[in-house]
């Protein structure tokens, strides 16, 4: 059984003690399972219907998008999806692209789509969690990995009516609640004047599951990640935010031309396993070091499929240790990655978010209390990105302390991570 930190938000404020319950909204447990690893996009990015052939994908690689929006499932996607395979992951991934897995499910009772599939008003939210498990089904089958957002597609509905959108973010909270419990993040796409707002509302709610990430729906052609009218800068603060700031028209770059909506984001999007072949026979270890047992041998030219790509003792000319799908470490030192002595994009950095539990969050220069703060706090909410745990001064009842990836330092004892004691697997050691 995971263990979860002991959590109750209340009118946002938080209140943490031996009496709480085990599980509490807003935030619920995230398990990660080891060889995975959590991906931040942030850039320019566009969603099509259709997802586009290799070839299409190839020469939009002349356009200033780096991501695209590929509609994995649900009741309500329209579009025939023959290119979108495991083999196209692969292959447009190793190019370089980012994707933005979207579930387009069952919409609002009162949604503004007249030939939507909707869901009920009094059972969404057993509705939900089954199609949350069919979008982790759907995820997986593809190779995303655990540590993906996926974004429910909650389009315009009504959000005058009361009993619609109680029915919608009862919903929204039970897919974030089971996606979570998949192990997958939690995302939604939503309407600047129903989903964002409502969502909002609900932000700090002990009544609802608050989602990991928000991309909004508001076509002013305006691509700023803050500033929207009805969601407060503060909330998904951190790496949480997507926005689709222009609907349905054609671009074309390499000679190709698509029908898409422009998109900005900083926000998780789908994790991959990167195909690379080792120049030697290599050790695969438990952790980023030779000084963690070995728990393979890895044969020379043999392929390794690299999660992320994390920091360690030196090895040769490199420091840079490679996170395989499995869970094991290689020196990235005998890995034909194209990158030495660096990191190799499009491998990312190995990270793992957990929301924040309290407002205002210090970051400090170092792992305790001792060291300098920096100026800019975490919202309550905001993902604290970590990269790794180590022992620092002692904070309510744990000693652990958590970097992030910015290279800031946070007590573990106010991140949603599965201990408020210990450390938490599979985050690795600093």
């Amino acid at each position: 059984m995971v263990k979860v930190k002991i959590v109750v938000v209340a009118l946002a404020t938080l209140v943490a003690g031996p009496s709480a319950p085990a599980v509490a909204e807003p935030i619920t447990p995230l398990p990660y399972p080891a060889g995975t690893t959590a991906t931040r996009f942030t850039g320019l990015a566009f969603d099509t219907c259709t997802a586009p052939t290799l070839a299409q994908m190839t020469a939009w690689k002349a356009s200033p998008y780096k991501a695209i929006g590929i509609y994995m499932g649900g009741v309500n996607r329209s579009c025939a999806q023959p290119s979108l395979t495991p083999s196209w992951v692969s292959a447009v991934t190793a190019m370089g692209w980012r994707l933005i897995p979207i579930y387009l499910g069952l919409q609002a009772p009162c949604s503004t789509r007249a030939t939507a599939v909707k869901m009920s008003a009094t059972s969404s939210n057993r509705q939900a969690v089954r199609e949350a498990a069919d979008a982790v089904a759907k995820a997986r089958a593809l190779g995303l990995l655990p540590g993906s957002a996926i974004y429910n597609d909650m389009e315009h509905y009504d959000n005058t009516n009361a009993t619609c959108r109680s029915a919608v973010l009862h919903y929204l909270s039970a897919w974030t609640r089971e996606v979570h419990r998949l192990s997958y993040l939690s995302g939604v796409y939503g309407h600047q004047n129903s989903g964002a707002p409502d969502l909002s509302a609900a932000y700090n709610s002990a009544s609802y599951a608050r989602p990991d990430a928000l991309w909004i729906a508001r076509w002013d052609l305006n691509s700023s990640l803050t500033g929207w009218p009805t969601v407060p800068n503060t909330f998904w603060a951190v790496g949480q935010r997507g926005k689709q700031y222009r609907g349905d028209h054609t671009e074309t770059y390499g000679g190709v031309t698509l029908n898409i909506d422009n998109d900005r984001f900083d926000a998780p999007v789908a994790s991959v396993g990167y195909n690379y072949t080792v120049r030697t026979g290599v050790y695969a270890y438990t952790g980023p070091s030779t000084a963690y047992p070995v728990r393979a041998t890895i044969a020379r030219n043999a392929t390794v499929r690299i999660a992320c790509q994390t920091f360690g003792p030196k090895f040769g000319n490199t420091t840079v240790w490679d996170q395989l799908t499995n869970g094991t470490y290689v020196t990235d030192y005998f890995v034909r990655t194209p990158n030495k002595p660096g990191y190799s994009p499009p491998i990312p950095g190995c990270s793992l978010p957990f929301q924040t539990i309290i407002n205002n969050l210090t970051r400090r220069h170092g792992p305790g209390t001792s060291f300098a703060a920096y100026p800019s706090r975490l919202p309550i909410g905001s993902l604290a990105w970590v990269t790794c745990q180590r022992a620092g001064t002692k904070v309510g009842t744990t000693s652990v302390w958590n970097r992030l990836s910015d290279g800031s330092w946070v007590t573990d004892y106010y991140v949603a991570t599965a201990s408020n004691t210990t450390y938490t697997p599979p985050i690795r050691r600093c």
